[in-house]
């Protein structure tokens, strides 16, 4: 069965806390948590300080995705502040492997994000070591974007590795997955939706998550 990391880029700010609890009341089964430095995107949002505050009111997985330059400066405080999966971008890190093990070595999760332009075959040889692989299938940095078409073709082609090197890896996709598309993105491989408009659009929270899972 898929999995439903609502992105909290997209909820609204001056309730979070409210948000949050909404999840808790949802078939929500993670909470996605974009970390912007402004320089690896250009865009900021928020940091360990906001992650602390809402590890308080929750205890679904915190998905923490880090869409900054040089993450390994920063895993020891992300582990502290909650995290149970961190994702790191392959054009981000010039020693993957090496932030990899950091990474476990906490006992968290690790994870590679990719962005559209980056070819599958990248990280063909991290596969055996990872958790999970993050497609993003808009260019990282804003919610609201369109799904990229051949973000389709990767999701395939990271399948057909994941079934070869790792049978256990999870396969994630983020970026302008609706109501429309997500069972397409399920068929060619996804485990787990991340989906930020398509949850908070309305308010409608627990009801949007339902649409979003449908009968997959």
């Amino acid at each position: 069965m898929i999995k439903i990391a609502p992105s909290i880029l997209s909820a609204n700010f001056a309730r979070l806390g409210e948000d949050i609890e909404l999840l808790n009341k949802s078939r929500a089964d993670w909470i996605h948590i974009d970390v912007m430095d402004g320089m690896f995107v250009p865009n900021i949002s928020f940091g360990i300080p906001v992650i602390k505050s809402i590890r308080k009111i929750t205890s679904l997985p915190f998905d923490v995705h880090l869409m900054i330059e040089k993450p390994d400066r920063y895993i020891e405080d992300f582990v502290k502040s909650g995290a149970d999966i961190i994702t790191i971008h392959y054009e981000a890190d010039k020693h993957l492997d090496r932030t990899i093990n950091y990474i476990k070595s906490f006992g968290v999760k690790a994870a590679v994000a990719l962005n559209p332009a980056t070819p599958i075959e990248s990280i063909r040889y991290l596969i055996p070591n990872l958790d999970m692989v993050l497609i993003m299938s808009v260019n990282p940095g804003f919610g609201g974007q369109k799904y990229i078409r051949y973000s389709s073709d990767k999701i395939r082609e990271l399948k057909e590795m994941k079934d070869k090197f790792n049978e256990n890896l999870l396969i994630e996709v983020d970026g302008g997955i609706t109501m429309e598309n997500v069972e397409e993105v399920v068929k060619n491989g996804a485990d787990i939706i991340v989906a930020g408009s398509a949850v908070f659009k309305g308010g409608n929270i627990k009801k949007n998550i339902e649409n979003l899972r449908g009968d997959l």
